[in-house]
């Protein structure tokens, strides 16, 4: 996820921290070009997702013994979709601790 989505979230969050809170509301830091944070999220999961498909291509094309895939190659993507997942499922854990955080506010 790209640093400057992150921050945009980040500040979405807090506008609605201090919202929820009756303060008032921290306006967003604008952009030039808008971020929608479904677009983002759903790139991202299809990234993922396609990690994982080419290191499963990758397992069944040197299981079946084509010479254009090594062994070493297999095992590298197989890590690389590895850790974009489990990345994916810290990112997942952070979000939903934070929607429970905000939801656990006295109003």
């Amino acid at each position: 996820m790209n640093v400057s989505n992150v921050d945009s979230l980040l500040a979405q969050m807090r506008a609605a921290m201090a919202a929820a809170q009756g303060g008032a509301p921290v306006s967003a830091p604008t952009s030039s070009s808008s971020v929608d944070f479904a677009n983002v999220l759903k790139s991202q999961l299809d990234g993922v997702a396609q990690a994982q498909n080419n290191a499963v291509e990758m397992q069944k094309a040197f299981v079946l013994g084509d010479d254009k895939v090594s062994l070493s190659d297999t095992m590298i993507s197989m890590q690389k979709a590895n850790i974009q997942f489990q990345t994916t499922i810290q990112v997942r854990n952070k979000v939903v601790a934070a929607y429970n955080d905000i939801m656990n506010m006295q109003v």
